[in-house]
Formats: structure tokens, C-alpha cells, sequence
């Protein structure tokens, strides 16, 4: 575009110096002669003034062809030269630059050519020598990562702002067992590299453990550590264990926090399985009880038959001292198993509104009731055994739906004193206060289930109380559990831990050096930034009149480096027919989108994996467009900031005639794999974008806000959809 705007101006110029050459020679001839010759001279030159414009015209293409000539040869060409050079500089290897140009640029293509090649053997050289000396490095590495990949415990590393860092494939399998869409993105929305892991966990929970760590630092503690429980949206229980990564170039380095280990493990199936077996040993102990009783039924029969003298004495003690012995072993057995159903569960961390969404979904399950919450105070930490608590909550709920048929139940939280009040609240029927002391004494028994634990046990194992109450004016009652809060330390202590308002090959340390991210995006240097590079198929391209996304593909761009295996890969079904000249482009059936979910529960799971990332794709308007259309259906706003590749290739490369995403791939050396699948674009898509950056910043674009500034101003940003 550049060149025809050249030539025509130019053009333009010539054609209106050459038009006003000819009239002022003209009028300057007629201006010598005589008023009767110029009489003739005109009614000579009137017929035949169609011959000097066909004249003009056919000069006026000579001179086309030899500008056009002469802006390729002495304009175009080392234009071309120059960018070709700045993509050798940024490809990791040369390839011949195939210039078309002058006898002078093509040996200084050439000449180019050979520097870099030379360049590309130093390189080459200089990696032989480093891997040699970094062979050691290079093991420690790999057992690194054999180490994870073995370890049978969820780990994720991160750095201060929350961002991971590091993560082994049973957390990647961990994530995906958590994840609301496992099918669609398969975790991948929750965990990756420079991800942020309060996508999963409340920031003010990792505030609080971060801070008690620092708390222990402070003290001396020489290997301080944390532990928590928290419930994830899926309705998972998962058990947190935090230790912190110290900084070790300080003279300080114990009280230095870099960032944080965390150990996660689901608890969810454990402690369903700690309730069945509780059941097993308390079906035990009240069997053993019933034989017992059979016995003592056994020795009345034989004190009351005609068995007499020595042999009736010696039978009745036998049975006697058999029956202790059983009683005693059973009370022993009884007492040791209350002991451990009331330590079994450590007492944990936990944040008082997972307790109640974790205690919510159990009594909808269990009683079939609908349970709604009341969070007073989303601040309160309790220090909970949560095992048993939920239990006791759960068992209270049952006891009022089976004997009173409770319809509304609520679960409220709040704080008054320092003292956290959790209130299971009904209404209903007015119990007395003799059937509430009878149901915190009793077992708790939940239809075939039972417990040896009562609630008053469970309340005393967490210091607390439990009370009983009305609220006359709203017809209500409710249990009160008085329970003890954690300690918080000071708020702005904790805040000054996180950095910013942020979020095999599964690792990047290099994301421990944390930058101040106070600023907005826009200003960020594109080096630092996390991409999402995206693709869409189409059923066609019109948007606006009806075609519909059929498939979605995704990949992740952090510090420079593409993560291939963090990427997002769905068919959709568009609820309509894919037309068959579309078929032949992206190979997509209609029997392949068949039974697909559709777009409007694909997006949800895409909006959460490009969540805190710039978006990046090739003509982004096309695919942004389809992404809109949706918003309507799906609640759901992609307002991430976009780059494309297109406009900022036409940005790079101003003087090359095509954007294709093929013909720029060919320009960086990129293999094409997969062309036109959303996923395999993607990729290709990435790796422009990858080499485009060293371009952009040769070219003093370096943040996000100059190279959108500079992509609106290339000619392709016209283009609409």
C-alpha cells in the first residue's frame, strides 16, 4: 500500500506539471502570433486536440512505468532489505534473504547474510561451551523435575504476587478435579505458569497464612509453615499446607519472603471415607454390646437349670469372667476410639465462609433441603476441627427436618467480642429446652449413620459454647456454636506481603523476580506482560448475518516463552449447518460438532483461562467480533486488551505487499503445522507474535499502549466486521 500511494502521488505530480507545461506552451505560441493566425491556428488545433490528450496520456504511462521502476529498484528494495535484516537479527537462525534488488543491495544482501551466518556459529559455539559447563546445572534440573513428576502430593510454587511459578503434573491433575468444566478445560483456566493461584484460593486466606509465617520468621522460627482448609467452587475440601521460599543473596535471608510453596491435598474423599469408618468400629461396639447382653441372658438360663454343686459354680464363673473381660476390652476400646474421633482432625485455619458454604452443601445433600447463607462478617478465621464441626452441624439439621419437618434452614455467621457466633437458624415448630439437651447429649445418629460423639463433645473439643435461642419477632430459632477466632495480625501487614493487585514445563523461576505492577497495563513493557493467543473457526464470515464459532483454540505466552502444554482446544456446535465451501478450509464436519457442547457453555470455561492476560490473535477484529455477538447470551464481557499480528506485522514490515499469516511465518522461518485448526493457528500465531516483540522494540514500541497506538494507524486497521 505503501508503494501504489508512492507511485500514484508522484504520478498525480508529474501528470499536473506535464498538463501545465503543455497549456503554457500552447498559450505562448499563440500569444506570438497574429489575431487572424491565431484564428487558424485554432480551427487547425480544435479537431485534432484529442491527439495531444492521447499524446499527454501516452506520456504520461511512459512515465508511470519508468517511476514505478525506479521506487522498486531505488526505494522498495532496500526498504525490503532493511526489514529482512531486522528479521534475521530476531530469527535464531539465518536463512538466505532471496533479495530482489539492485547488483549493490543483493551483495549487501549477501554480506548481511554471511555476518549473520557467522553469527548463528558463534552462537552455536558459545551453547556448546555453556552446555558444557552447565551439565551439572542441567542434572540437578532434571531430577527436579523427576522428583515432582514422581511425587504423589499436589505442589504449586509461587512468588508474592501469586503467580505460579512452578507446579508438578499431580497438582495440573489436582486443578482439573477442581475445576467447574473438567471436560471443556480440563484445569488448564485454573493452573499454569504466571497464572495466579487466587483464581483457586481468597487472597485474604494466603494474606493470612503468609503472615503468620512472617509472624515465626520474626520469632526465629528456623522452618515456619502454615496450614489450612478451604472449600474451591466445585464444592471440594481441600487441605493447604504453606511452607516460604526465602530469598538467600541477603544478609537477612531468614526473615526474607521470595514467595511460597503450597501443598495441596483433596480431603473431600477422606473425609467421607473417616465417616464410614466411624461407622464400621461404632456398628462394632454396639454389636459386641448385644452379644454381651446374649451372654448375660445365657448365664440366667443356667443359674435357673438343674445343674448343681461344684461344676454349676465353676460354669457361672467362667461366664462371669468372660463377660468382664469383654466389657472391660469394650469400654477400653470405646474410650480410645472417643479419644481419637475427638483428635483425629487436626485443628485447623479456616475461614469462617468456607466453613458455611462446605456445611451448606452437606445439609442440601443429606436432609434435601434448601440451606441459605447469612455472612455478617466474611473477615472471621476460626481455628476449627472441621471434621467434626460440619458433622455436628449436618446431624442438628437432620434431627430438625426428620422430627419437626423443617422446611427453611439458614446458616449465619458473625463476630461480637472477638467471639465468632455461627447460628443454624429454622422455622417452625418451638422445641423445649428438654429436647435440646437431650439432643447435645445423644450419639449423633443421622438415619442408618451414628457417631459415638455427641455435640456437646465436639463443642468442648473446640473450647467453645452452645447455646439455644428464639427470635420471637421473626417466629425462629436457631443453635448458636460459640467458637473462639484466630488472632488476626494487623491487615496492612499481611496486604504488604502481595505486590500487586495480580494473579515440567511447568516451571519459570525466573517469575520470582517480582516487578511493582501498581501501574496500569497499558504502561507495561510487552516483554513482561502474559499473552493468550487465540483462533477461532467459523461457520462463515459474516458474524453479523448468522455464522456461528465451531471450534476454540488457545495457548499461553509467559516471559517469552510459549507453553504449548497450557493450552485450550473445544469443538462447538453451532445449532446450525457448516456450509460445504467452508468445510474444504478448516476440515470441520458437521458429524464432528455433533453432540459438542455449545458456545454458550464453552465461553465460560474460555473467560476463565484468558482471564488477567492480553489477548493476541491474527485479523483479532474477526475473532473479537464472534466473541461480542456472544455477550448478550452469555453475561460474559472479553474486555482484555487485544493485539493483532496483522496490524503490528504491517507495523515491522511496512513495505511487504502481504500479512498472511502464512507469508509472515515464511518470513520468520516458522513451520506451519495444522494450518487452519484453531489450536495449530494458534501456535503459529504465537510464534509471530514471539518474534514480533524484538521488532517492536528495535522500533521504540516497547509497552502495551505503543504498540496498540501503533497498530491503529497501519491501513488493515480500517477493516470491519
Amino acid at each position: 500500500m505503501k508503494i501504489n500511494r508512492k507511485l500514484y502521488v508522484s504520478l498525480a505530480l508529474l501528470g499536473g506539471v506535464t498538463l501545465v507545461w503543455i497549456v503554457m506552451t500552447i498559450g505562448l505560441v499563440l500569444l506570438t502570433l497574429a489575431p487572424q493566425q491565431r484564428v487558424v491556428v485554432s480551427e487547425l488545433l480544435m479537431p485534432r486536440l484529442i491527439l495531444v490528450v492521447l499524446t499527454w496520456v501516452f506520456g504520461l504511462g511512459l512515465m508511470a512505468a519508468t517511476l514505478r521502476w525506479l521506487i522498486q529498484r531505488y526505494s522498495t528494495a532496500p526498504a525490503l532489505l532493511l526489514e529482512q535484516t531486522r528479521t534475521l537479527l530476531a530469527s535464531p537462525k539465518a536463512l538466505p534473504m532471496n533479495h530482489q534488488g539492485t547488483k549493490e543491495t543483493k551483495e549487501l544482501a549477501d554480506v548481511v547474510y554471511q555476518l549473520a551466518f557467522q553469527r548463528d556459529q558463534l552462537r552455536d559455539e558459545v551453547s556448546t561451551q555453556v552446555a558444557l559447563a552447565s551439565q551439572g546445572v542441567q542434572q540437578e534440573k532434571d531430577r527436579l523435575a523427576a522428583l515432582m513428576a514422581e511425587l504423589t502430593q499436589s505442589v504449586v510454587v509461587c512468588n508474592l504476587d501469586g503467580r505460579i511459578l512452578l507446579y508438578n503434573n499431580r497438582a495440573r491433575l489436582q486443578f482439573k478435579a477442581m475445576s467447574q468444566s473438567p471436560s471443556l478445560a480440563g484445569g488448564a483456566e485454573l493452573v499454569g505458569i504466571g497464572r495466579s493461584i487466587y483464581a483457586v484460593f481468597d487472597r485474604a486466606l494466603v494474606a493470612h497464612a503468609l503472615d503468620s509465617i512472617q509472624q515465626r520468621l520474626l520469632r526465629g522460627a528456623a522452618n515456619p509453615s502454615a496450614q489450612f482448609v478451604t472449600s474451591t467452587a466445585a464444592g471440594q475440601l481441600l487441605k493447604v499446607q504453606m511452607a516460604p521460599v526465602r530469598t538467600s543473596n541477603t544478609d537477612d535471608a531468614n526473615n526474607v519472603l521470595n514467595g511460597f510453596v503450597l501443598m495441596l491435598e483433596n480431603v473431600t474423599r477422606a473425609f467421607d471415607e473417616e465417616n464410614r469408618r466411624d461407622q464400621t468400629l461404632h456398628g462394632l461396639t454396639q454389636g459386641c454390646r448385644a452379644s454381651l447382653a446374649g451372654m448375660r441372658s445365657a448365664l440366667a438360663t443356667l443359674e435357673a437349670s438343674e445343674m448343681t454343686g461344684e461344676p454349676r459354680t465353676r460354669q457361672r464363673q467362667v461366664l462371669h469372667d468372660e463377660m468382664a473381660s469383654m466389657s472391660r476390652r469394650i469400654t477400653d476400646l470405646d474410650k480410645e476410639a472417643m479419644h481419637g474421633l475427638k483428635t483425629r482432625w487436626p485443628m485447623e485455619d479456616m475461614l469462617g465462609t468456607d466453613v458455611l458454604l462446605v456445611t451448606q452443601h452437606r445439609i442440601e445433600k443429606y436432609c434435601q433441603r434448601d440451606v441459605s447463607l447469612e455472612i455478617l462478617d466474611d473477615s472471621i478465621w476460626l481455628r476449627v476441627d472441621s471434621y467434626s464441626l460440619i458433622q455436628a452441624l449436618v446431624y442438628l439439621a437432620a434431627r430438625l427436618v426428620d422430627e419437626f419437618d423443617v422446611k427453611f434452614l439458614r446458616l449465619r455467621l458473625l463476630s461480637e467480642d472477638g467471639i465468632a457466633k455461627l447460628d443454624l437458624i429454622w422455622t417452625g415448630q418451638v422445641m423445649s429446652t428438654e429436647t435440646v439437651m437431650t439432643w447435645e447429649m445423644d450419639s449423633m445418629q443421622m438415619g442408618a449413620e451414628s457417631s459415638p460423639l455427641s455435640v456437646r463433645d465436639v463443642v468442648e473439643r473446640h473450647s467453645g459454647e452452645l447455646s439455644f435461642g428464639r427470635e420471637r419477632v421473626r417466629h425462629e430459632a436457631f443453635y448458636r456454636f460459640a467458637l473462639p477466632q484466630v488472632s488476626v495480625q494487623d491487615q496492612p501487614d499481611a496486604a504488604s506481603l502481595l505486590h500487586s493487585d495480580s494473579r515440567p514445563e511447568y516451571y519459570d523461576f525466573d517469575l520470582f523476580q517480582t516487578s511493582d505492577q501498581t501501574s496500569a497495563l497499558d504502561d507495561r513493557p510487552l516483554s513482561e506482560l502474559i499473552y493468550t493467543v487465540f483462533d477461532t473457526e467459523t461457520t462463515g464470515l459474516n458474524p453479523s448475518e448468522g455464522d456461528e464459532i465451531i471450534q476454540i483454540g488457545a495457548t499461553r505466552c509467559v516471559n517469552g516463552r510459549l507453553l504449548r502444554q497450557e493450552s485450550f482446544e473445544q469443538l462447538v456446535n453451532p445449532g446450525r449447518i457448516i456450509p460445504a465451501a467452508t468445510i474444504t478450509i478448516h476440515g470441520i464436519t458437521q458429524e464432528m460438532v455433533s453432540g459438542k457442547p455449545p458456545i454458550t457453555a464453552v465461553l465460560p470455561a474460555f473467560h476463565t483461562f484468558v482471564t488477567d492476560t492480553v489477548l493476541v490473535a491474527h485479523n483479532a477484529a474477526f475473532d473479537m467480533k464472534f466473541l461480542q455477538m456472544q455477550e448478550k447470551a452469555t453475561g460474559l464481557k472479553f474486555d482484555n486488551p487485544v493485539l493483532d499480528t496483522l496490524l503490528l506485522s504491517a507495523v515491522v514490515h511496512p513495505a511487504q505487499e502481504s500479512h498472511r499469516l502464512e507469508e509472515i511465518a515464511g518470513r520468520f522461518n516458522i513451520t506451519v503445522l495444522g494450518r487452519h485448526t484453531a489450536l495449530g493457528d494458534a501456535f503459529v500465531t504465537a510464534e509471530v507474535w514471539l518474534r514480533l516483540i524484538p521488532l517492536l522494540q528495535a522500533m521504540g514500541i516497547h509497552t502495551l499502549r505503543q504498540a496498540r497506538e501503533a497498530a491503529q494507524k497501519t491501513y488493515y486497521a480500517r477493516l470491519k466486521y
